[in-house]
């Protein structure tokens, strides 16, 4: 087993059936251009002034104080944090979750999710593997996508759904070791799913998308096969939306593999969900080398265009 990942091969006839969901196109019209792959790279490199980010480390509250701050000046003003200490990793770990909500009075809602803890130590480094990790990708991209998103939805009209905004922490596990912890699971997410009913007392929302790996400069965006059981139909409008917007970033072939991420847990509590990654991050993935420079503007913008488009769909 692989960090976020169980891997498995996906069933010929459910492949079949998951191509042909994929097959025709869905079309939405915003002014996509006002999403700016350079102001998400910059507030990647922001966010690495922090390193390292991992659960009790100065940086980590830093990151929460800089999300905040940045949402702040949106529409996503309506802020909540959910704060806990986590035990089972054998020690007390304070963590939070970040929940800020667009038009909080739409009865219908929707979660666009991303991770803002990283891992305590490059372990994959082959030369300082107990160096902290710098985390450009993994994580900061996924936070990029969401910041730079909240901005420019606040110059444009509101979308027909309330959008929940989550900046979960801990997905990399109780101890934020990734491939170093054995017992890997995405802790902030469960909580959240957990204590579902604090945020939805009337009714869970219609469906979520989570963020995680989307910057890569050779970036290759493909539906996962968990994603499609779980909200099929939405995979199928995001990635039409992605061949139609950025066709060398996006493919309709799914991965043969399952990735556990933060989808994970909110599919087991009952919400369509699914997962944006590219998971083939190959040699720079948990190393040193996982900085700015590997990252593109133009997959930052291939993504965050493409999520633009989706909110905006009936």
């Amino acid at each position: 087993m692989t960090p976020k990942t169980a891997r498995f091969r996906f069933p010929k006839l459910a492949l079949v059936a998951a191509l042909a969901l994929l097959a025709l196109p869905v079309r939405a019209d915003v002014q996509t251009d006002l999403w700016s792959g350079q102001r998400a790279l910059d507030i990647i490199v922001q966010l690495l002034k922090f390193t390292p980010r991992s659960m009790e480390t100065v940086g980590h509250q830093q990151t929460i104080d800089y999300i905040m701050a940045e949402l702040k000046k949106t529409k996503f003003s309506d802020i909540k944090t959910q704060r806990w200490v986590d035990r089972s990793a054998g020690r007390t770990m304070a963590m939070t979750n970040i929940i800020a909500r667009l038009n909080p009075d739409n009865a219908r809602r929707m979660i666009v999710t991303t991770h803002y803890d990283s891992i305590i130590k490059a372990y994959r480094d082959a030369k300082h593997p107990d160096a902290p990790m710098p985390g450009a990708n993994n994580s900061a991209s996924g936070v990029a996508v969401l910041l730079e998103t909240a901005r420019v939805i606040s110059a444009l009209p509101d979308p027909p759904i309330g959008i929940d905004m989550i900046f979960f922490d801990g997905e990399e596990g109780p101890i934020s070791m990734g491939a170093g912890d054995p017992n890997f699971r995405p802790v902030g997410s469960a909580h959240f799913a957990d204590r579902l009913a604090e945020f939805y007392p009337n009714a869970k929302p219609e469906k979520a998308v989570d963020f995680d790996m989307v910057c890569d400069k050779d970036l290759h965006l493909k539906p996962e096969p968990s994603s499609i059981r779980s909200a099929g139909a939405e995979v199928k409008k995001f990635w039409d939306i992605g061949v139609k917007t950025a066709p060398n970033a996006f493919e309709h072939a799914p991965t043969p593999y399952s990735i556990e991420d933060d989808h994970s847990n909110l599919q087991a509590a009952g919400i369509p969900s699914f997962v944006v990654i590219d998971f083939d991050y190959e040699p720079y993935y948990n190393t040193l080398q996982d900085t700015p420079d590997k990252c593109s503007v133009q997959s930052l913008e291939a993504v965050g265009r493409t999520l633009l488009q989706y909110l905006y769909l009936p």
